[in-house]
Parts: structure tokens; sequence; C-alpha cells
């Protein structure tokens, strides 16, 4: 007998009845989080005997990897943040490249035609940046709005996407989001942590509904275009400051949409100043400070960058907020 869904009672979180198209849902397949996005291409793809990852990089991807019991060697980037060597690649091998902070597809559109379908896109901090064919992509929503979970698997190894993975459940991993909503930001910090902890599992599931639901009910286009002009606000005023300027100078374009403004100075500690006076940036990645020495590029990375917040949350009077805590410091 088909089960009958239930009609009437107590409403439940309403989004707009009017459904918008969800960016790169009509290409991949729907996961409960990147990381379980790359473990069903690595498992699609099937006889994979070694991955290439990069030391920049969040610990969770070789975690993940080794989880699925796929061997990885590190690889190094430069100050161009582009592969510092050459890599070759024998039967079997791949290579995994970030696209960092949104601002590298020019970059990934060399890497696909040297590595073609050897070539794994870590979208994670590029969620509207287009898959490129014969490649294999991954994307985490959650990096760019706020879900509770959710990834996507773009790869011609999959076969299908409806009916592949068992949806995850996530109407109690909503607390932190709804206490953010409610002002209650330091309380919601430990909720946020316990979710995103939870979601390391090595169980391949599904996107939840309540996360489809969500991202469905965006305007994709107002958050695009608020992302780069926060952006263009920042690099603007700190870019004369910014030790990366010459780089974001050279590739970044109106089509890139960033996760967030990489500035690079020269102290450590504006961290602590900005965090002190509630602009929260996040470290990338703590990590990586074990795993490179002081005089190696990702370990200068992960020290001295701040990833200022640019997302759809603000506008200029935040930006300039944020200028001046940093005029301020220097």
């Amino acid at each position: 007998m088909e089960k009958q869904e239930p009609i009437g009672g107590y409403f439940e979180w309403e989004f707009p009845m009017k459904r918008n198209s969800i960016p790169h849902s009509d290409q991949a397949a729907m996961t409960c989080s990147g990381h379980t996005a790359m473990q069903l291409i690595l498992k699609s793809i099937g006889d994979v005997r070694r991955v290439y990852i990069p030391y920049f990089t969040c610990s969770i991807v070789p975690e993940s990897i080794s989880a699925i019991n796929v061997n990885y060697e590190f690889y190094h980037i430069n100050e161009k943040l582009e592969i510092d060597a050459e890599l070759t690649l024998g039967e079997g091998e791949y290579v995994v490249y970030t696209n960092y902070f949104g601002l590298m597809d020019n970059y990934i559109s060399q890497l696909s035609k040297r590595y073609g379908s050897h070539l794994i896109v870590d979208n994670a901090q590029s969620f509207f940046s287009e898959p490129i064919e014969n490649t294999h992509t991954v994307y985490s929503p959650r990096k760019f709005v706020g879900v509770p979970d959710g990834g996507m698997a773009v790869s011609d190894k999959i076969s299908s996407f409806e009916d592949i993975l068992t949806p995850l459940s996530s109407y109690d991993r909503c607390s932190h989001l709804l206490k953010r909503s409610e002002g209650l930001v330091g309380e919601g910090y430990n909720d946020f942590k316990a979710n995103d902890h939870n979601l390391g599992g090595t169980t391949i599931l599904g996107m939840s509904d309540i996360t489809k639901s969500i991202l469905s009910s965006l305007d994709y286009e107002a958050i695009k275009m608020r992302r780069r002009r926060n952006f263009s606000i920042l690099h603007e005023q700190l870019g004369g400051s910014n030790q990366l300027k010459e780089l974001i100078d050279k590739i970044y374009n109106k089509e890139c949409v960033p996760m967030i403004y990489p500035y690079f100075g020269s102290d450590s500690e504006l961290r602590s100043h900005l965090i002190s006076n509630k602009v929260f940036v996040a470290q990338y990645w703590p990590n990586v400070l074990e795993w490179c020495k002081p005089d190696e590029t990702e370990y200068q990375l992960t020290s001295r960058l701040m990833a200022l917040p640019i997302d759809q949350r603000y506008g200029e009077v935040e930006m300039n907020r944020i200028v001046e805590l940093i005029k301020d410091f220097r």
C-alpha cells in the first residue's frame, strides 16, 4: 500500500512556494557533506591506486580518503597557489586540487587540459564555479550558505543521481543555525562544531530534505552580487597592504564568486585583534602547521592569511568596519 502523507496538524519550517534551481543539481549527486562527495567520486572511479593532495588543505581530506582505503601523497603549492612541481600521474593515480578562496578557475581550466579525467577539483571554497567536462568535482554548500549538511559530487563515473543515497536526517542538526538567527552567536558555536564533527563519519549518505528545501529557497544571483561587491570593497581599501594583491589582480575576474577575501599580512597577531573585536576569521588550516615547516608556503599561508568574511549577510558598513580594524592595527 502506498504510504500516505499526513494532512493538517502543526506547521513545518516553511520555505517559499516558488522554488529556485540549486546550482549544479542537474549534474550532481547530492550528498550529506563535501568529504562524502569526495568518497563517492573515488568509489565510483573504482581502481584508484593513489591520490595526490595538497599540504594546504583541511585534515578531513586525507582522513576521508584513508577511510575508504585509498592511498594518498601530499604535494606542495607555490606563492601563486599553484602546484609547485608538475605531477606525473601513473595508471590509477589522481590529483586533487583546491579552488582556493574561489579564485582559481582559470588555473583549474589549465589543469583540466593537463590531467583530464585524473583531476578531482575540490570546489568546497567555490560553490558557484562550473564543473569542467571530463573531470570530477566536489562542492560543499555549507561553506557558502546556512544549511545543516550538504555536499555535491559531479562525475561521469556516478551512474545515476536518484535513489543512490539514503538521505541524512538533519532535524537535530539545526540548533546552531537557529541560535545564530536569534543573535546567539557564541552559544551556537559549540553546536556548530559538534555538527561539523558528526558529519565526519564514513557512511556515504545523501543530502537531507531540510538542506534541499533551504537551498531551493535562496536567491543565488543576489548572493553572487553581494559577495563580489564586498570582495571589491575590501580589495580597493586593503589591496595596498595585502601581499597577495598582485596575485589577486591577476586571477580575479567578474565570473569569480569568492568565499572570503584573503588578506595576507606580515603580522599573525592580526587574527587575535580581529576576533577580539568580533570579526571571526577562520584559519585555513591549523593542521598545516603540523604538516609543514615554517619556511614553506603552506605554513606561512596558514599563520598569516586572514580569511576576511564577505558573505551575503553583510554590506558596505561591515566591510568598512573590517577595514578600520585592520588600519588601526597597522
